[in-house]
């Protein structure tokens, strides 16, 4: 009697600012798929940990993985997660099954990286110097979140009162926008499957979105009613995603097993 091959681990990587249970109510809602959420390097219990580029991140990735004993894998990272997620899956790593973006961006055009880089070291020198409280109050008035209300933005600034300043700022500059390669062609002739969530009141993931999908007809969009922080609005609706693909994707290892 041969044993049932062991679906993938879903490894789920949070935004700037988050940690690991922020995925918490997604994972309430998986059907018996076994889940990892990570602190990403300079967050939650991982504060003291710095990576200095995507490549180092992606190392750090491979180590932890293997620290935590799993060799198969899917991906779904939000935002900052997802560009993470998206480097680490462009890599080639053994044993990613899957690539699942919620939020996140496939790259800049060399044309506007310089100003992206400004742009976070600016925001990097807020987080190191000034306290916590007054960084995110204008954080959360950026026009990416012009969707929260106030009493949601309230919220946010009280959950992300726990981040270490410092380490933030650290991340924010080894892992800016304006550092990363650019991985549309990547997703253009990757064989990956890649799924990409966004947000119909997300103007700028959505259209980003809808414009990659015609570019790279293989990546699954899934549209979500909601804006930039589909996790937080919509957990079920992703976690009903998620099992939908797992489902099939059990069904496929079993007809290949018997």
């Amino acid at each position: 009697m041969s044993s049932k091959p062991q679906a993938p681990t879903l490894v789920m990587l949070h935004g700037l600012l988050g940690d690991a249970q922020d995925w918490g109510e997604v994972i309430a809602d998986l059907e018996g798929i076994n889940s990892l959420a990570l602190d990403l390097p300079g967050h939650g219990q991982n504060h003291h940990v710095q990576v200095g580029s995507f490549e180092a991140f992606h190392h750090w990735l491979g180590d932890t993985l293997i620290t935590h004993g799993v060799r198969h894998y899917c991906l779904l990272g939000y935002s900052l997660g997802g560009r993470l997620a998206l480097y680490h899956a462009s890599r080639q790593p053994p044993g990613l099954e899957a690539l699942w973006l919620e939020s996140a961006h496939p790259g800049l055009p060399a044309s506007e990286r310089s100003a992206r880089i400004a742009h976070d070291e600016h925001w990097a020198t807020r987080f190191e110097q000034e306290p916590l409280e007054n960084v995110l109050a204008d954080w959360y008035q950026q026009p990416v979140f012009a969707d929260l209300t106030e009493v949601q933005r309230g919220r946010q600034i009280q959950r992300r009162l726990a981040n270490h300043g410092p380490a933030i700022a650290s991340m924010l500059q080894s892992t800016s926008l304006g550092q990363q390669p650019t991985l549309w062609q990547w997703l253009e002739s990757t064989s990956l499957p890649v799924g990409y969530f966004s947000g119909q009141r997300d103007i700028k993931f959505h259209t980003l979105a809808s414009h990659l999908v015609t570019m790279a007809p293989r990546l699954r969009h899934i549209t979500l009613e909601g804006g930039h922080n589909l996790h937080a609005e919509q957990p079920e609706m992703i976690a009903q995603q998620l099992n939908a693909w797992y489902r099939t994707l059990g069904q496929c290892l079993s007809a290949d097993h018997h």
